[in-house]
Formats: C-alpha cells, sequence, structure tokens
C-alpha cells in the first residue's frame, strides 16, 4: 500500500510560516501534518502502508527530504521523492509520481487534517473516495451516489445534488488505471477552466469504464489552509489529545490547559495557556502566552501573547501584542 502525497504547493496562505517549512511539516501540537497523516492510516486501513510517495516544489532542499525520509524510517516504510516542476493542477501533481502508479494505493492532499473509524474496508471498489457530510456543498466538490456507489463527480454544485464533500483523500485499487487516464488528459491536453489538470476529471473517465467507486466518510475534517485555520485546528487537537501534553520543563510557572510542552522545552516564570502549543526545544520565560504556538527552538522572553504563531528559531523580546513571527526572525 503506498501514499501518493503531493505536497508541492507553497502554503502561501499560511505565510510568514511556510517560507522555510513547507506547510505539511508545520507541527501541530508535537506532530507534523504529514506525520498525523502517515498514523492516521496506519491505524485505520486493513493494509498498513508500506511506502511514501512524496510529490515536492522543485525548490525543496535536502532538508525536507530528510526530514519526510525519518517520517517513513520511523514508521517502517520506504520513502519516494518526485518534483512537480510547475503547477498544473491535482490531476497533474499526482501524475509527477508517473513511475510509483502501480498497484493500491491512497492519494492524498496534505492541506487537512482528519479522522475516522477504524477497519475501513476497501473491499468491492475499484475507487473509495473519502467524504465529509457538510450543510453548504457549493464551495465543494461532491460525489453523487445511486445506492454504494458514485455516479459522478461534480465540482461546486449550485444546486443541492449531493452534501458528501470530497476531502482530498481517495483510496486506488489498481494505480495504473489512474495512472493512464491523467496520461490521455495531458496528452489531449484536456483541462479545466483555470487551464489546470483536474484529478476529479481522471476520476470521472474511470467512471464511465464502469469501475466500482463508493464513498467513505470522516469522523473529523481540520482545516489547515490558513494562519487563522491552523490555529484553530491546534485548539481542538490540544483539547483532544490531553493525555499526551508535558514533555518537558517547567519552572515556577503556572500552566492553564490544555497546554502542551514539548521535548526538550523550557517553561520558566510563566503564565501559560490555555490553548498552546510550545514545540521541541523552545523556551518561554518570564512571559504570559495564550491561545498560541510557538514552533520548535523559538525563544519567548518577557512578553505577553495571544492568538500569536511564533516561527522555528525565531526570538520575541519584551513584546505585548499578536503577532505572527516567521522561522529565524528576531523581534525585540
Amino acid at each position: 500500500m503506498k501514499l501518493i502525497i503531493p505536497m508541492a504547493g507553497r502554503g502561501t496562505r499560511v505565510r510568514p510560516h511556510s517560507h522555510v517549512t513547507p506547510k505539511p511539516l508545520l507541527a501541530v501540537k508535537g506532530k507534523t501534518m504529514v506525520e498525523r497523516i502517515v498514523d492516521t492510516f496506519t491505524r485505520v486501513l486493513p493494509r498498513k502502508p508500506t511506502a511514501g510517495v512524496f510529490v515536492l516544489g522543485p525548490d525543496f532542499g535536502d532538508e525536507v527530504r530528510d526530514q519526510l525520509k525519518g517520517i517513513c524510517v520511523e514508521r517502517g516504510m520506504e520513502a519516494f521523492f518526485r518534483v512537480q516542476a510547475k503547477p498544473l493542477g491535482t490531476a497533474h501533481a499526482v501524475f509527477a509520481a508517473e513511475d510509483q502508479l502501480a498497484g493500491e494505493g491512497i492519494v492524498v492532499f496534505a492541506d487537512t487534517l482528519f479522522d475516522m473509524e477504524s477497519n475501513v474496508s476497501l473491499e468491492g471498489a475499484d475507487v473509495v473516495a473519502w467524504v465529509k457530510f457538510v450543510e453548504d456543498p457549493s464551495r465543494f466538490g461532491v460525489a453523487v451516489r445511486e445506492g454504494e456507489r458514485i455516479k459522478a463527480f461534480v465540482e461546486k454544485p449550485q444546486e443541492l445534488i449531493s452534501n458528501e464533500a470530497l476531502i482530498g483523500i481517495y483510496y486506488i485499487k489498481e494505480l495504473n488505471n489512474l495512472r493512464k487516464e491523467i496520461a490521455q488528459m495531458i496528452e489531449e491536453n484536456k483541462t479545466g477552466p483555470t487551464g489546470e489538470y483536474y484529478l476529479t476529471d481522471a476520476f470521472d473517465q474511470m467512471l464511465k469504464a464502469d469501475l466500482i467507486f463508493k464513498t467513505a466518510s470522516v469522523s473529523e475534517w481540520l482545516d489547515c489552509g490558513t494562519i487563522p485555520a491552523l490555529m484553530e485546528t491546534t485548539k481542538v487537537i490540544l483539547a483532544k489529545e490531553v493525555d499526551d501534553l508535558r514533555h518537558g520543563e517547567i519552572n515556577n510557572s503556572l500552566i492553564q490547559n490544555p497546554v502542551y510542552i514539548g521535548p526538550g522545552a523550557k517553561v520558566t516564570n510563566s503564565v501559560i495557556g490555555p490553548y498552546v502549543s510550545i514545540e521541541e526545544g523552545a523556551e518561554v520565560n518570564g512571559s504570559i502566552v495564550k491561545d498560541s504556538i510557538v514552533f520548535a527552538n523559538a525563544r519567548v522572553e518577557n512578553a505577553i501573547l495571544a492568538n500569536s504563531m511564533i516561527g522555528q528559531f525565531a526570538q520575541v523580546k519584551e513584546s505585548s501584542r499578536t503577532i505572527n513571527v516567521g522561522d529565524h526572525a528576531i523581534l525585540g
């Protein structure tokens, strides 16, 4: 079982935090988005993933590859890396991994976090599309079903034809079928209205070939695509994962849960919380921090922060405000 994970986008809506770190490698309470995605599938699938195929941007360096490889090695998986040279759509991103599109696999876009019930059934389907029931489907692509089978995919329907929003997660029994359809789309230059190649168009062709499409649902779908959404998702995870909060050192400080303090992190003479994630190796001294994220190895000293995000290795001193500081920045 392969996990095909396109992550070539630059994550512009979470800048400055994605200037150095790709969005899927941002930490959410001690684990990157990619780690959380891999671990979810390891838990719920009938067959555990054996390989991670990461589609990266052309400017992603060795540090990104090393981090992703480490994630795979820790979980007994093999790591493969491919590059999407130009951002030409979801199908184009998947096709960048053309030589890996064989056998069974999951295509998952690392823009959101999600949860689902264990023991997901993949039997009797050529493709399983994960969906989330939503009240207003007009902002999403949706799956239209007859009984258990999907009969069509529709982008942003203006009439209520389905409440099952597609969330960018697909199981494909034979990836080569998907590869062939995307290859034909690109050869014939079959793009959508924006000039990009859509994955749903490839699936439509597979539907016309009478392959069996079914849906599976998620119990939780959390957006990480913007700074407010990432902060809100972190709050949800903090409130949910309360048994794994304390790893670092706390000295003469008041902690108002939920607060995560990562390995090697240090809190001294401070009031922290609620809803704060202090990532690995970060230090907070003489400060009041609530509703915020302090990323790995950052330093906060004599500051009062709320609704803030402090980037990796950043330094914030004597500040009292709501701020977003990128990696390695110095403020104060």
